[in-house]
């Protein structure tokens, strides 16, 4: 039931991936994982987002790839940068959009929180 109720406060978004992690906007040259994120200029927020940390969760495909979701999983990643005119709400390590979809897809859609 808890899962249920933490899902509703989800918000619907896209997603896509990258592999060059650092230099990052929010920390330079510091490394910071696998499991980050860049944001999205609607999430962006003059950098105030730097971070912050989110749960994804796909839910289904944005183009004619069939079934790219990972069924019941989730991935919590930290923002790191910024994503500017990169077309998607998060663009995720593509560590971490491995772990709920199939990277093939290029673009998922997805619930985030924060």
């Amino acid at each position: 039931m808890a899962s249920l109720i933490s899902l509703s406060f989800a918000t619907p978004g896209t997603a896509t991936f990258y592999t060059t992690y650092t230099p990052s906007t929010c920390y330079g040259g510091t490394p910071e994982g696998t499991m980050i994120a860049a944001a999205g200029d609607e999430l962006w927020d003059g950098g105030k987002i730097c971070g912050k940390s989110f749960t994804v969760t796909c839910t289904g495909p944005t183009n004619p790839y069939p079934h790219p979701c990972k069924d019941g999983t989730s991935v919590s990643v930290k923002i790191v940068d910024q994503c500017p005119n990169c077309g998607g709400t998060l663009d995720l390590s593509k560590e971490a959009f491995s772990t709920i979809a199939d990277p093939v897809a290029g673009v998922i859609k997805i619930d985030y929180q924060q």
